[in-house]
């Protein structure tokens, strides 16, 4: 009887962790878009080298300080477009997750199109996904 009820609780438990995973690192909980000039883009990591990037909205909050926004892109090409517009007006489109993982990125918004590029040289309209 012991060990039926020590097996019972086990599963119960690592059901319980499952589900707890599956919600925190794979569920999309919002996502939405956000405008700005791309004001970093960078692949960095020491294990997991991951697409980091940062846009600068405009307006100001409160304490005087300008709106940014850090994101992580985990499409190669998508990061190539990235990297060839920075510093450039963008409009992103993203998924933002409770949680992180190492090699999805540092940010729990993963970038995973991009609307429109404007700047210099034209304006440019992407297809999202």
């Amino acid at each position: 009887m012991k060990k039926k009820t020590i097996w019972i609780v086990l599963t119960g438990i690592i059901l319980v962790l499952l589900v707890f995973c599956i919600v925190r690192y794979s569920y999309v909980y919002a996502y939405g878009t956000k405008a700005g000039v791309l004001n970093t883009f960078q692949n960095k990591g020491v294990m997991f080298k991951t697409w980091e990037g940062i846009i600068i909205q405009s307006g100001f909050k409160a304490n005087v300080e300008s709106n940014v926004f850090e994101f992580s892109v985990t499409d190669s090409k998508l990061a190539e477009t990235l990297q060839r517009n920075s510093g450039k007006e963008v409009n992103l489109h993203y998924k933002r997750y409770f949680g992180t993982l190492p090699w999805r990125g540092m940010s729990t918004y993963i970038v995973d199109s991009i609307y429109e590029v404007r700047g210099t040289g034209g304006e440019t309209t992407i297809s999202p996904k």
